[in-house]
């Protein structure tokens, strides 16, 4: 879902209100109309579709209602937000009897007005007749990855947010399932080719028979079986964004051929005589690290230096479990929507086993457990009995749990010491899961490795 696919109404007779609230919802990207009356509202709706109306609202104001009813009646689906002066408990409970969907003190937090805002259109997409309109209001996919606050997100974020406006080549590195994809599809979305194709093409299953025609097209006669002229990757993504996946796997003629592409910005069909202008923005992944790659030989460096303009690294989910809560929630949503089901609770318990589990799978293994629960569950509590269990890799032998001996007149040090190392040795080596089991942060646990003198093996995905 594109932002500036949903129109929002502003409507409050103060005009320094007015901008400011406009202000905050346009920076986000949605598309606002500012209203000085409620007839301008309903001009609006006469005129065009609109999702959500934020209303200027004051304590016992009895038009709300009417004004509400009114709306309503030209577009069923649409949802509101009232703004007002008075910040208690009653007048959020008078909005909501009104028929809100949320209530906001002024001046406007502009935090809690977008999180209002993403709320009311997850309930839009719950409660609107018209599938297609609900199809539209869904969740956007780049929530899936970018929900959350870790600091290695916010990075990401802000790159893109650089990046994106421009047409430079981005490559995107990162495990199988954190959302490489994602992050592509949110480059061209928010870049000024937005309105052009979004066309992906796995590298992996390209042999060097296919490369060629996939990748640049055949005319009707270049090959046995050419019956008909058909267009490559590179003319199916023209004016948009050609996202090249699983780069590290192509092969060494791919790699020549895609490099010419690049340094020219022309083309030639298979069978073609006439050179093609490449009119794309490139962005390419890997779950490999291509810097290893050339230096044994296996990608090319001048490739490399082509596609490596712009590097974002996705991390992986259990680099960053203070997101898990928050994309548990964005799932629960978001295909709570999709299959027609109610919204799951999600109970602490549940959560708190999710930010302990290791997920090798990745955000991808997350998202299709919660939809595997929003479909197959019928309670409407998650509880921890619902959460995955923990990989064979670290239940300990034979079920029965590492114990460590300690001994009378050991000081704490020395146990310390011992129930850190056995934790790190007998239960996972990974150091972040670890500090979770142990109840530390991560850098508390690498300060009492050092402090106690301990070495340990540093887990590749830890380095």
């Amino acid at each position: 879902m594109n932002p500036s696919a949903i129109t929002l109404v502003v409507l409050d007779r103060r005009p320094a209100d007015l901008a400011r609230l406009c202000g905050v919802l346009e920076d986000a990207g949605y598309r606002v109309l500012p209203a000085g009356s409620e007839a301008q509202v309903e001009d609006y709706l006469k005129n065009g579709p609109v999702n959500l109306v934020i209303k200027a609202y004051e304590v016992g104001q009895v038009d709300a209602l009417a004004f509400m009813a009114r709306i309503r009646a030209l577009s069923p689906d649409t949802e509101f937000i009232l703004c007002g002066r008075g910040g208690g408990i009653e007048d959020a409970v008078n909005a909501l009897r009104l028929g809100a969907c949320d209530y906001l003190a002024k001046p406007v937090d502009p935090a809690l007005l977008h999180e209002a805002v993403r709320r009311a259109l997850e309930r839009q997409a719950l409660v609107a007749e018209d599938p297609g309109l609900r199809a539209s209001l869904r969740r956007p996919s780049s929530a899936d990855v970018f929900a959350g606050t870790s600091a290695a997100m916010r990075a990401i974020g802000d790159t893109l947010a650089r990046v994106a406006p421009t047409d430079v080549p981005v490559l995107i590195q990162g495990e199988s399932g954190t959302g490489k994809e994602l992050v592509a599809r949110a480059l061209h979305e928010r870049g000024p080719r937005r309105r052009g194709p979004f066309v992906a093409l796995n590298c992996a299953g390209l042999t060097d028979t296919l490369l060629e025609s996939e990748l640049f097209g055949h005319v009707r006669g270049a090959f046995t079986g050419a019956l008909a002229d058909r267009p490559g990757a590179f003319k199916s993504a023209a004016g948009g964004t050609l996202f090249l996946d699983e780069i590290g796997d192509l092969s060494p003629k791919g790699q020549g051929d895609l490099l010419r592409v690049l340094e020219d910005g022309l083309y030639l069909p298979v069978g073609g005589t006439r050179p093609q202008r490449a009119d794309v923005r490139i962005v390419a992944a890997t779950h490999r690290d291509l810097a290893a790659f050339a230096n044994a030989g296996r990608f090319r460096d001048d490739l490399l230096y082509r596609l490596n303009i712009v590097e974002f690294r996705v991390p992986a989910l259990r680099e960053r479990p203070e997101d898990i809560p928050a994309l548990a929630e964005t799932f629960n949503a978001h295909f709570s929507a999709r299959h027609r089901r109610r919204k799951k609770r999600l109970h602490p318990d549940f959560l708190a086993a999710l930010v302990r589990h290791p997920w090798p799978g990745n955000v991808r293994q997350l998202r299709n457990l919660m939809e595997r629960l929003v479909v197959t569950v019928r309670e409407s509590t998650l509880g921890a009995e619902h959460a995955p269990p923990p990989p064979v890799s670290m239940l300990p032998a034979h079920g029965a749990a590492p114990l460590i001996t300690v001994a009378a007149g050991e000081t704490i040090a020395q146990v310390e010491a011992r129930l850190i190392e056995a934790t790190l040795k007998r239960v996972t080596p990974h150091r972040a899961e670890a500090a979770r089991l142990l109840g530390l942060s991560p850098r508390a646990l690498a300060y009492k490795l050092k402090a106690l003198g301990l070495k340990t093996r540093r887990a590749a995905s830890d380095a």
